[in-house]
């Protein structure tokens, strides 16, 4: 093996800040603009923001659009559920793009196909028209996916859960901005002489080209990881190819992955469900005005701002003190916490005390989603397979340039669930008259909490899970967990080191009470190279 191609070249410049060994950061620091690392961060929350933005520009104008439409609470119902329901599989897909194409690419094509939806939302005239404008609209919240992908790409383990908190939650920032942006808007335009009829449509051109401006920024100043895009990485042969069917069996073979997205599908889920209501619930039940409820509403969702990067940093620190099964005690108990208050937001009857209620249950349902993505990067590092020649080249170009690819199928998976856990919700608690608004709120809060439960099943047996240590077995260790998802005949090849890499830099997961796995000696190590 010629040494000399391993050592330092342009492929792998400095960076402003420290990385580790697969040059992902080991510090995130909040207002660095740094590249790439980040600015993929500013890039990633701003677009996912937009896109939320988008996403919910109608309910805050809801009882204007009734009038104008003669939509029935059916017809409002239906395009709530609409508005979610198509994200349900685009998130399994973006995983899939993000796996293929990187993340940027995948993200800013999704924005781009989407934002004429918004445009259109100016000329519907009818149900059906808007259930539809809704419905595409919607699609575009699959770029969640691809922002968990990006983060967990450019953040190593200590600090992965504060990136994906950060760019979750302030994207999600949205949802909540949006109730405030679009009455604002509103009523600007209407107070230049448009009548309000007019005045609502005009206002969604705003969110139409804030979003596509984003896509714009995406393509032009981000980049997929921290060495490159992935055509660029494709052309020099530093980023390897796998089987895309193995990559897929792994991801969707793997038992904490669908926990995690039924979970994930009554934190998120409920989420986008109350995002869809609020506004009008407040709207109707109170005997507020436009601009009131609006303000109301908009207090759930500006949450964001610090509830979910609060999952993701006591998610990190959890892992410091206690391990892996600290992160996971701590999603379940703060996922369960939130079901409680969603059951007392639906019984209590005064403004005031719904006001107090619903700010205490968004900080914890929304921290309970920047919990969940502090567990989700470690499910499964089935990373692309290489070619042979790429292996000959040297042993540290190959582990420098893996990327995990089942990653983004268990991302999509778990940011599906979430859409799904708001299809079915609304489905059953908020589409026409069968339950009040009240009545359903308490009746999702109780299945939050149910749908919390599996997550005691969950088990990585070099780290344990909630109701049990890590296993004594020999095999136990990081190293043996991720290279299981590899082949004899692959690991001959290599196939599997940057899942070793990963494995090294996830050693922080064990108990600090317990011994947990224990380290490989130098011996067994060079086997698997």
């Amino acid at each position: 093996m010629n040494m000399e191609q391993s050592e330092p070249d342009p492929k792998q410049p400095k960076f402003a800040l420290p990385v580790d060994s697969e040059h992902k950061a080991t510090e995130f620091r909040l207002f660095s603009v740094a590249a790439p690392h980040m600015r993929a961060f500013h890039l990633s929350w701003i677009s996912f923001f937009a896109c939320f933005v988008s996403s919910f520009a109608a309910p805050p104008l809801i009882p204007v659009i009734r009038d104008n439409l003669n939509l029935t609470a059916t017809d409002i119902g239906n395009a709530g559920i609409a508005s979610v329901s198509g994200a349900v599989f685009a998130r399994i897909a973006m995983g899939t793009a993000c796996d293929l194409f990187g993340p940027r690419l995948a993200s800013a094509s999704l924005i781009l196909l989407t934002a004429p939806a918004v445009y259109f939302t100016c000329y519907i005239s009818s149900p059906i028209s808007f259930l539809l404008v809704r419905f595409f609209t919607g699609f575009s919240l699959a770029t969640f996916v691809s922002t968990q992908f990006w983060m967990s790409s450019m953040f190593s383990a200590p600090v992965v859960g504060a990136a994906n908190g950060f760019a979750g939650g302030w994207g999600n920032l949205g949802g909540g901005a949006t109730q405030l942006i679009m009455p604002l808007v509103f009523s600007l335009i209407r107070d230049t002489g448009a009548v309000k009829f007019t005045a609502w449509r005009i206002a969604f051109f705003i969110p139409a080209l804030f979003q596509t401006l984003s896509a714009f920024a995406v393509l032009l100043f981000g980049q997929d990881t921290p060495d490159g895009n992935f055509k660029k990485l494709n052309k020099s042969g530093d980023k390897p190819k796998d089987n895309f069917s193995q990559v897929f069996y792994h991801g969707v073979t793997n038992y904490r992955a669908w926990i995690l997205a039924l979970t994930y599908g009554y934190c998120f889920g409920v989420e986008l469900t109350v995002d869809n209501i609020v506004a009008e619930y407040f709207y109707d039940r109170f005997n507020l005005k436009l601009h009131t409820a609006g303000i109301i509403a908009a207090s759930f969702g500006l949450a964001n701002l610090i509830s979910r990067p609060a999952g993701g940093f006591i998610s990190d620190a959890m892992a410091k003190k206690f391990g892996m099964r600290g992160r996971l005690w701590t999603l379940w108990v703060v996922q369960t916490l939130g079901g409680v208050f969603c059951i007392i937001l639906g019984r209590v009857g005064s403004l005031n005390a719904s006001i107090l209620v619903m700010i205490a249950f968004s900080l914890l349902v929304q921290a309970a989603c920047g919990l969940t993505f502090g567990v989700v990067p470690f499910i499964s590092r089935r990373v692309c397979s290489s070619h042979e020649e790429s292996f000959d080249r040297s042993i540290v170009s190959i582990v420098s340039h893996r990327l995990a690819m089942s990653l983004g199928v268990v991302s999509g998976m778990t940011g599906g669930g979430g859409n799904a856990g708001a299809v079915l919700t609304q489905l059953i608690f908020f589409k026409g008259s069968r339950y009040s608004k009240e009545t359903g709120i308490t009746l999702m809060g109780i299945m939050m909490i149910g749908c919390t439960l599996p997550i005691c099943l969950i088990y990585f047996p070099q780290w344990g899970g909630m109701l049990c240590g890590p296993s004594s077995k020999e095999n136990a260790t990081e190293e043996d967990y991720y290279s299981s998802e590899w082949n004899s005949k692959e690991k001959e090849k290599g196939f599997h080191l940057g899942g070793l890499k990963f494995a090294e830099n996830s050693r922080g997961e064990r108990s600090g009470k317990v011994g947990s796995a224990t380290t490989p000696d130098d011996k067994n190590s060079s086997i698997h190279v």
